[in-house]
């Protein structure tokens, strides 16, 4: 279900960082032997607090200032800060919140709550990362530690214990074996007196190994339908054409539904292989993002805060079902509390965004101005938005298409009404110094300024105007550039979209050398056959051309080694399509 997309990164790549600095905290002093054999037969489970069984849930980080993973572990997490968002989730009727890790802030949430009597529920978490060696298992065993620790230290409030997330899925990149993880389980298990499980994605469920099934009290599934709309565009019917405009939004979020219920019952099915059709099953994490965030996964007609709203109250009606029905969920996880913005692409999930003002989606459950600050924006359903088709424009007949440039050139359309935008913190300027192009006048100064994965820059339209470009489809994209050693290779890319909204891409990456591009802190002519975009990616729609060039370097496709930095400038101009 993940993948690498411009510079989003998984959301099991996102959380190894979130482990590294959950790890500055306590290591914990904890213990406790393993007990081998199967307890999640019905004789030997153990039962789920009541709590867990009638309250709201949620997902709950305190991340507000880290703007990247390398930001996370100096990050100051401080008992008031808590204390606000405790308070604001609570004022939303959620009465349990679950954390990710055991060491860095999660005593900290223990004590506020705690000593500010609050009615709040936690499911605790462990956050084991993959063994690579010695110092890596031991680490584990520290978060184990942590985590038992806490457990029997706040027993009142701590109701159920999960150790690992997404740890055991297929497309997981921090996988642990699992017979490592039923390892991790069975100790936790042995120390704690709290119900035990892991939290995976519904896959991994309905492939669960009998050494993870037989070691767990209850089942912690993930189902993210609107994140699937993207990685598999074709697994259900999210777009819901046939049915009319006006009623669009509310069949695809019924759609959405339908087929989160659908990868539970299939997470259902297969622990009923393993003779596990009675243990019970919570919604881990599933959610909704209320934007549709630069850099993260293309989700226009899906991502607004109406459509999180419409989602989240389907949501919590399956929850109040699942708690009648012997098959259903006993409890709904929805990710998140807040936005995080150190996830960069991926961030936009909260019920609150990252300055705590309250998002449409629960606005409703309080008083603006009174129980929490809100969002701007005044909505209703008629807001929520809707896949809808895309307008063909007339194609350029022009024989040069000129998206950055200073001279007129004979025959040319110049685009209008585009943008530069960044990906991380990649800077940008117009500038006429140092030694001018072939073009002359004013040239773009590009700033690296990297984040861990790399950088880059586009040239779009803000507003999503398309252009056909299909009279290009045997032309060349065209551009001067001059950098004093910048190494390695760089990324050229473009950005269509399609007959079904179904955004595709195509990069490639280009050592000194190819397509005449050079480092040498000399001006030089990179000209790239757009046929060689096309057979980057075939399902490019060249009549909806929305990213018209992108400059970037994400490091895992350059070859170069996270966290580079101190990178030169690159200067681009007279950048133009031709046919």
């Amino acid at each position: 279900m993940m993948s690498n997309r411009l510079f989003l990164l998984p959301r099991s790549a996102l959380a190894c960082a979130f482990a590294v600095a959950l790890t500055t905290g306590l290591a914990g002093c904890g213990g406790g032997g393993y007990t081998p054999g199967a307890v999640s037969q019905a004789s030997d489970r153990r039962e789920l607090p009541q709590a867990l069984l009638t309250r709201a849930a949620v997902n709950y980080s305190p991340f507000r200032t880290s703007r990247g993973p390398a930001d996370l572990a100096s990050e100051v997490i401080t008992p008031a800060n808590v204390l606000q968002d405790l308070r604001l989730v609570q004022a939303t009727g959620i009465g349990t919140i679950r954390l990710f890790s055991s060491r860095g802030f999660a005593e900290t949430v223990l004590q506020v709550i705690r000593d500010n009597g609050l009615d709040l529920k936690v499911q605790l978490g462990a956050f084991p990362n993959p063994v690579t060696g010695a110092a890596a298992e031991a680490d584990n065993q520290a978060e184990l530690d942590a985590c038992i620790r806490l457990a029997n230290a706040y027993p009142e409030i701590v109701l159920a214990v999960s150790v690992g997330n997404e740890k055991l899925v297929e497309w997981s990149t921090a996988q642990i074996a699992p017979e490592v993880m039923a390892g991790y389980l069975r100790k936790v298990r042995a120390a704690v007196r709290q119900p035990v499980t892991t939290n995976d994605n519904w896959l991994m469920w309905s492939k669960v190994p009998r050494s993870v099934a037989e070691t767990v009290d209850f089942a912690a599934v993930h189902v993210y339908p609107f994140l699937d709309t993207f990685y598999d565009p074709t697994r259900y019917d999210w777009r819901q054409k046939s049915v009319p405009e006006a009623q669009r939004a509310r069949a695809m979020i019924d759609a959405s539904v339908a087929e989160a219920r659908k990868q539970f019952e299939a997470a259902r099915a297969g622990l009923a292989k393993l003779g596990l059709s009675t243990i019970p099953m919570v919604v881990g994490e599933t959610g909704w993002a209320a934007v549709d965030t630069n850099g993260g996964p293309t989700l226009a007609f899906r991502a607004h805060p109406v459509n999180q709203k419409m989602y989240f109250d389907a949501m919590q009606l399956w929850a109040q079902q699942g708690r009648r029905d012997p098959q259903g969920p006993k409890a709904v996880f929805f990710f998140q509390a807040f936005d995080e913005p150190w996830k960069q692409g991926d961030d936009g999930w909260g019920l609150f965004n990252a300055s705590r003002q309250a998002r449409y989606v629960v606005q409703g459950l309080g008083t603006c101005g009174q129980t929490w600050a809100c969002e701007p924006g005044s909505y209703t359903e008629a807001d929520a938005v809707k896949w809808v088709p895309p307008t063909l424009a007339a194609a350029v007949t022009a024989s040069r298409y000129t998206l950055f440039a200073d001279a007129a050139v004979a025959g040319e359309e110049r685009a209008t009404g585009l943008r530069w935008d960044p990906f991380a913190t990649t800077g940008y300027r117009e500038s006429s110094a140092g030694a001018p192009s072939a073009d002359g006048g004013v040239h773009l100064e590009v700033s690296p300024n990297p984040v861990d994965y790399g950088w880059g820059l586009f040239r779009y339209s803000g507003t999503g105007v398309l252009a056909n470009l299909s009279n290009f489809a045997g032309g060349r994209l065209n551009f001067l550039v001059r950098s004093d050693g910048y190494p390695g290779k760089i990324e050229v890319g473009i950005s269509t979209d399609t007959e079904d909204r179904d955004v595709q891409e195509a990069f490639l990456q280009i050592a000194p050398g190819q397509y005449g591009y050079c480092n040498t802190n000399s001006w030089c002519e990179v000209s790239i056959p757009i046929s060689a975009f096309v057979a980057a990616n075939p399902r490019l729609d060249l009549r909806f051309v929305n990213f018209r060039f992108i400059i970037a370097d994400r490091y895992s496709f350059t070859g170069k080694p996270p966290n580079l930095t101190g990178l030169p400038l690159l200067r681009i101009d007279n950048l133009h399509w031709t046919r």
